[in-house]
C-alpha cells in the first residue's frame, strides 16, 4: 500500500513513451523558420552530431553535445529548442534536478512565449517540457523546498495546458482519436498523481517508519499519518487510496484509542464502495478481504451490517457526527443485558453456574454456600425416591439435564410429576463440579407450581361410621 510512489513512477516511465510518440517530436528541422539558421558550418555539425547521438539514445553523449553547442554559439539562432533538448536528454540520462532546474529557467521567461514562435512545433514542445518536468519531480525522493515550489508550480502549468493542448488541431495525422483522448487521460493522471503523491507522501513516510518498528510499534508515527492523510482527504476527497491509508492510520491508533476503530472502518469501506483497487495500485481482493476481516473480528460476521456501512460511508466524505460501530463485546453485552430482562431467573441461574464453572469449589465455599439466593425456575426431571419423595433433581438451563439437587425439609404427600416447571427456594450447601450437581436445602413450603398425584397402591383412608344416636 505504501509503495504508492515507486508503483506511480514505474506506471510514468511507460506512460511518457506513448505520450511523447502522441504528441510528435520536435527537431529543428521542422521548426526551423526563415529568420532561424546557423552560424555557420561548424554550428551545423555540432548539431548533426546531437542528432547522431540522439537516434542512438546514448544521453551522456548528447548532454556533452549540448555543451558544446551552447559553448561554442551561446547566442544560436536554435538557443531555446536547444533547452527543449537538453530536458529530454537529463531526463533520459535520469537527472530529474537538471530537468527542473531548465524547466524553471523557461517558465520565468514565460514558457509558452518562448516556443509558440514556432505555432507548428511550439504547441507539442510546450507539454513536452510541462510533462517531462512533472515526471522529474515525481522521481525526486527528497527535493529541497525550493524545488518543491517549482514542482508544484509545473504540475500546475501542465493540468492548465491539457485542454489548451489537446485539440484537433494540435492532433498529428498519424495518431487516432482514441489514442488521443488515451493520452489526454495518461497526462491528466500523472499530474493529479504526482500531486497526491506529494500531498501523502509525509504520512506514508509515517506508516513506514511504523510497519518497519517490529520491536517497540510505536503508535507516534501513526498519529503523524493521520493528520497527513486527513489534510490531503480535504483537497482530494474522492480518492479511494488517501481514505484506505487513513484506515490503516486509524487502525494503528486503535491500539492506544479504541473510539478510533469507527473512522478506520467508515474510510476502509468508503475506499472500497469508490474503488478497492485504490487507483490501480493495490489488489482488489485483498484490499476487500482486509475489510471484511477487520470487520468481522471487531464488529462480528454481519454481512448486511457491513454493506449498509459501504453504502453510508461511499455517500459522504466522514461520518455523522456520533457515529460508532458497536463491537461483539458491546452486542453481547446488548444480549445478556436484554436476556436479563427477559428472563432474569434463568440469567441469575446461567450467571451462578458460570462462575461455579470457572472458580468451582473456592467460589462456591467462599460467595455461594449458605446464601440468601433469589427464586429460580426449574424442571422436575427426578424425584428420590419416586414417591413420598425427599429429593428433586432439577434442570434450570434446559427442560433435560438435572444441574440443581433440592433436599426437601420433608417428604412430600405423594408422587412428583416430572417435566413440570416448578419455582423454588433453597440455600446452597454442597457442589460437586464434575458431573456438575448443585445441592441446595429447601423447604416444601417454598416449591411453587409442584404437581403431586397420589402413589400407587396407597391404602384409602377409613372412615368411621357415624355414631347412631341413642333415643
Amino acid at each position: 500500500m505504501y509503495n504508492y510512489i515507486r508503483t506511480f513512477r514505474k506506471a510514468a516511465a511507460v506512460v511518457v513513451v506513448g505520450a511523447l510518440a502522441a504528441v510528435g517530436t520536435v527537431q529543428i528541422a521542422s521548426a526551423q523558420a526563415a529568420e532561424k539558421k546557423v552560424k555557420d558550418q561548424g554550428e551545423y555539425d555540432l548539431y548533426n552530431q546531437f542528432l547522431k547521438d540522439q537516434k542512438a539514445n546514448d544521453f551522456a553523449a548528447q548532454i556533452r553535445d549540448l555543451d558544446q553547442w551552447t559553448q561554442k554559439y551561446a547566442d544560436s539562432d536554435y538557443k531555446d529548442d536547444r533547452l527543449f533538448y537538453y530536458v529530454q536528454a537529463y531526463n533520459g540520462a535520469n537527472q530529474p534536478d537538471k530537468v527542473l532546474e531548465i524547466v524553471k529557467g523557461l517558465m520565468d521567461r514565460d514558457l509558452k512565449g518562448v516556443f509558440m514562435k514556432d505555432p507548428k512545433a511550439g504547441p507539442s514542445q510546450v507539454l513536452s517540457v510541462l510533462y517531462l518536468g512533472t515526471l522529474n519531480f515525481a522521481k525526486m525522493p527528497n527535493p529541497s523546498a525550493d524545488q518543491v515550489a517549482t514542482g508544484e508550480r509545473i504540475v500546475k502549468a501542465l493540468q492548465d495546458y491539457v485542454p489548451e493542448y489537446f485539440v484537433a488541431a494540435n492532433k498529428q495525422p498519424n495518431v487516432s482519436d482514441a489514442d488521443w483522448a488515451k493520452t489526454k487521460g495518461q497526462v491528466e493522471d500523472l499530474a493529479k498523481g504526482v500531486m497526491l503523491a506529494r500531498a501523502t507522501k509525509p504520512a506514508d513516510e509515517a506508516m513506514d517508519k511504523y510497519r518497519k518498528d517490529t520491536v517497540n510499534k510505536n503508535p507516534e508515527p501513526c498519529k503523524v499519518a493521520e493528520a497527513g492523510y486527513m489534510n490531503a482527504l480535504k483537497t482530494y476527497p474522492d480518492n479511494a487510496a488517501i481514505a484506505y491509508r487513513l484506515g490503516t492510520a486509524e487502525i494503528c491508533l486503535y491500539k492506544v484509542n479504541p473510539e478510533k476503530i469507527n473512522l478506520a472502518l467508515w474510510m476502509m469501506a468508503r475506499a472500497v464502495s469508490i474503488d478497492p483497487t485504490l487507483g490501480g495500485t493495490a489488489d482488489k481482493a485483498q484490499i476487500e478481504r482486509y475489510l471484511n476481516s477487520t470487520w468481522t473480528q471487531y464488529h462480528g460476521g454481519d454481512d448486511a451490517g457491513l454493506q449498509a456501512l459501504k453504502d453510508q460511508a461511499k455517500q459522504s466524505v466522514m461520518p455523522p457526527d456520533g457515529f460508532k460501530i458497536k463491537s461483539q463485546v458491546e452486542i453481547a453485552h446488548e444480549k445478556e443485558e436484554e436476556f436479563k430482562k427477559s428472563n432474569p431467573q434463568l440469567a441469575l441461574w446461567m450467571g451462578i453456574k458460570g462462575q461455579l464453572a470457572e472458580g468451582g469449589e473456592q467460589y462456591f465455599e467462599s460467595s455461594l454456600k449458605a446464601a440468601d439466593v433469589p427464586p429460580l425456575k426449574g424442571t422436575v426431571v427426578e424425584a428420590k425416591p419416586a414417591c413420598r419423595s425427599k429429593e428433586l433433581l432439577i434442570a434450570i438451563s434446559d427442560p433435560t439435564h438435572a444441574e440443581v439437587m433440592l433436599k426437601l425439609d420433608a417428604a412430600l404427600t405423594g408422587k412428583p410429576e416430572t417435566g413440570t416447571e416448578i419455582q423454588f427456594k433453597g440455600v446452597p450447601s454442597s457442589f460437586v463440579k464434575d458431573p456438575f450437581m448443585l445441592t441446595m436445602d429447601a423447604e416444601k413450603a417454598n416449591l411453587e407450581g409442584l404437581k403431586v398425584t397420589p402413589c400407587a397402591g396407597a391404602a384409602a383412608p377409613v372412615r368411621k361410621a357415624p355414631a347412631t344416636k341413642k333415643k
